[in-house]
């Protein structure tokens, strides 16, 4: 591992080695961004938010405002929740912008700035792994604009044409007379002219970038290890109150009464607010008082038709979906059932996957202010104008006398996006105490067993052999519920939910299947429960990638093929899946021996535009799984920071192996049944493997990296675990298979 100060690159670093590192390296750029005064809430001007002092910059434009110290201010309207997109699209802009990366800084962009100013920076929701690839292009030419407005300044003031001017971070020569000058003293000239048209620039070949590209260190991680990070928990104001809320035990329930009176006396209390038909909040001085409180009031629900419900009746509704005939299908090419069932050999599964829980590190939370007729929230957020929208419906307040300061998030993974009852709770307690500000915060319980889960799902899966082992036809049926039934009803068409068959696409641009089968057809029956689903990192691709890839493997040893060669077969029109399929294996030696009682498998698949693959190593020993190796590949058509790259991939590593062994949400009377970590155990830092990366970048397309991987760990180590005990696992979480992680 190499730690360069003179820009800040890292090279092989170890996670533990570029925090130690990291801190104390002179080198290392620390960024903007927790929490700003009330005073600066209505401000356009833009502030450092953990020092609210105006830093005089001058706007060139949208993304750049430069200071006279050279302090090269980026503004960024994506969330930041450990992901590294605040580094990522500061680094593209610096590439276009050629400032230099030692003095730049990033501020965050509100919704309520945007919006003012005609949603100039896009939308601000970050998920689906969209953060840098739907906002690179109007970044960098916002950033390259800034630049020729910088040089265009800097030509206007010495009199001569602008094409014998250069830049070199930051510093503007004249060519033929060697004059310089720097952004910070032409800033304030060049925030005068006008812009040119982004459209008409030709931006940089990312085969040629400088500073994009390359493995730099995150630019916020200093304060998060040294302790003084601000998160939406951690916020505190002036004359705060705290409140924690409870709902109905079971979704869809009602509250019928409350005792009041039974806490009133309670130490810091402050009063109950119902929030709506089924959730209450109390009220306190501290969280810990108002949380003591709730729990000690008396309150008596009407939980509905809901309680009823059980785990084994939701999976048996599965498994009668499976059989079901009706008009399911998705995709058909030829007539598979048909094929299938006139073939040499037919070979058939059933997979079974889980509801989960996102468990963020940091519980659901927001702050929120109401005075007179403005609003003011501060959430740990995905979607900055989600929060900015359910903050004005939830008062009534205009939304252009509203505003969000969006904090960085304790971990999103899908739950801070597009569900905004955290924000809406929050908004709807402040009302009752008008001018100061109120901080809900969720306790673990309420957070784990109020979620929006990742959907449950079975899937039946068919393929026929020929006599010579070849695939003749596939039929794929998944039943499951719906994230559109719960989030998106406009989006299901005539009974159809495509968004479930996500990673099945023939030619949709985020998820392909990367397979061609002779005759095809894919299904998708919805089943839907009382239990609200919606996005969990890697969504759909995760169980259908599980679905698919085990199934591979089975028919692969039905056909008496290697694993690697029978999919070869089925992917020579697919020429980015194979690629990375073929730098995996490459990688681990796929062709070479293993050590006794080492183990593996294999697994392909795309998700949010990037195709990616991994081989896992593992040994099993009286039903112990230890994983002791992974292998990826992954081609996101351009990188715009390796390091991160890599960093992303270990984090879905490790979520990924707690969910396909050891995670579970069970529903019992109605209820969700685990209640707090003890039943909900997430992985441990000593089974995590040792992981290996190989980027094969194509520069041809902006794909996705936060999530796209995630969904190849699970197959690839159930495979492998298929290959040491000599029968498919096709049960998830692997203990009901009877398998434990070591």
């Amino acid at each position: 591992m190499t730690f360069n100060k003179k820009n800040t690159v890292l090279d092989n670093a170890s996670r533990r080695d570029f925090i130690i590192k990291g801190t104390l390296a002179g080198g290392l750029i620390i960024g903007i961004g927790a929490v700003p005064e009330l005073a600066l809430a209505q401000s356009t001007v833009f502030h450092d938010h953990n020092s609210p002092t105006k830093y005089g910059e001058a706007e060139v434009n949208a993304w750049v405002s430069i200071a006279p110290d050279e302090t090269v201010f980026i503004r960024i309207a994506r969330s930041e929740m450990g992901q590294g997109t605040r580094t990522g699209l500061a680094q593209l802009v610096t590439e276009e912008l050629e400032c230099n990366w030692k003095n730049v800084k990033t501020q965050s962009a509100t919704p309520g700035h945007s919006l003012a100013r005609k949603r100039v920076w896009g939308e601000h929701g970050t998920g689906g792994s969209r953060g840098i690839r739907i906002s690179e292009d109007y970044v960098r030419r916002g950033a390259a604009a800034a630049r020729i407005m910088l040089l265009e300044a800097a030509a206007k003031q010495w009199s001569v044409p602008v094409g014998e001017l250069k830049v070199d971070k930051g510093v503007i020569t004249h060519v033929p007379t060697g004059r310089k000058t720097t952004y910070g003293q032409v800033a304030e000239l060049a925030s005068t002219l006008n812009p040119p048209d982004p459209k008409s620039i030709t931006l940089r070949n990312p085969r040629d970038w400088k500073v994009a590209g390359q493995p730099y260190a995150r630019i916020d991680t200093a304060n998060k290890v040294n302790g003084t990070k601000v998160y939406g928990i951690d916020l505190q104001l002036p004359g705060m109150l705290c409140a924690s809320v409870k709902s109905c035990p079971v979704f869809g329930g009602k509250l019928v009464s409350y005792d009041e009176a039974k806490i009133k006396s309670m130490r810091g209390v402050k009063g109950v607010v119902k929030i709506n038909d089924s959730t209450l909040a109390v009220v306190a001085d501290t969280w810990w008082h108002a949380n003591a409180a709730l729990n000690a009031m008396p309150i008596v629900w009407d939980e509905g038709k809901g309680t009823g419900t059980s785990q084994a009746g939701i999976d048996k509704m599965l498994r009668d979906g499976l059989n079901e005939e009706g008009d399911f299908w998705q995709r058909k090419v030829g007539d598979a059932p048909k094929v299938i069932n006139g073939s040499a050999k037919k070979v058939e599964a059933v997979y079974y996957t889980p509801f989960q829980a996102h468990v963020t590190m940091e519980p659901m939370n927001a702050t929120v202010q109401i005075k007179g007729d403005r609003a003011i929230a501060w959430v740990p957020t995905q979607n900055g104008e989600g929060s900015h929208a359910a903050l004005s419906e939830a008062t009534g307040i205009p939304i252009g006398n509203c505003e969000v300061f969006k904090l960085d998030s304790g971990c999103g993974l899908g739950r801070r996006g597009s569900t905004q009852d955290f924000t809406s709770y929050a908004a709807k307690v402040a009302q009752k105490y008008p001018g100061i500000p109120v901080k809900v915060v969720w306790s673990r319980e309420e957070d784990l067993t109020h979620d929006f889960y990742h959907p449950i799902a079975m899937a039946k899966m068919t393929a026929g052999l020929d006599a010579a082992g070849n695939c003749t036809g596939m039929h794929i049926k998944v039943a499951g519920q719906s994230i559109n039934a719960t989030l998106a009803p406009q989006n299901i068409k005539n009974g159809k939910d495509e968004r479930q068959l996500q990673g099945l696409y023939e030619n949709g641009p985020d998820a392909q299947l990367g397979y061609t089968f002779p005759t095809l057809l894919t299904e998708y029956v919805m089943k839907n429960t009382h239990v609200p689903v919606g996005p969990w990192r890697g969504v759909n691709t995760n169980q259908n990638g599980i679905f698919m890839e085990c199934f591979m493997d089975e028919c692969a040893k039905a056909a008496g093929k290697d694993p690697v060669q029978f999919r070869r077969a089925l992917m020579q029109s697919h020429p980015k899946h194979l690629g990375v399929l073929n730098a995996a294996a490459k990688k681990a030696d796929w062709d070479k021996p293993l050590p006794a009682g080492t183990y593996r498998g294999v697994a392909q698949f795309m998700g949010y535009a990037s195709y990616s693959a991994c081989v896992a190593e593992v040994t099993v020993k009286n039903n112990v799984v230890k994983v002791t190796r992974l292998v990826f590949a992954l081609d996101c058509g351009h990188v715009v920071n390796p390091y991160l790259t890599r960093e992303q991939i270990e984090g879905s590593v490790v979520m990924a192996l707690g969910a396909i062994f050891n995670s579970e949400i069970t529903v019992e009377n109605g209820r969700i049944k685990q209640q707090n970590l003890d039943t909900y155990p997430l992985l441990k830092l000593a089974a995590t493997p040792k992981v290996e990366t190989v980027l094969v970048p194509t520069y041809d397309f902006w794909g996705g990296v936060g999530e796209p991987t995630i969904c190849v760990v699970g197959p690839a180590v159930a495979n492998a675990i298929s290959a040491a005990i000599g029968r498919p696992v096709r049960n998830f979480p692997l203990s009901k298979e009877g398998l434990s992680l070591a």
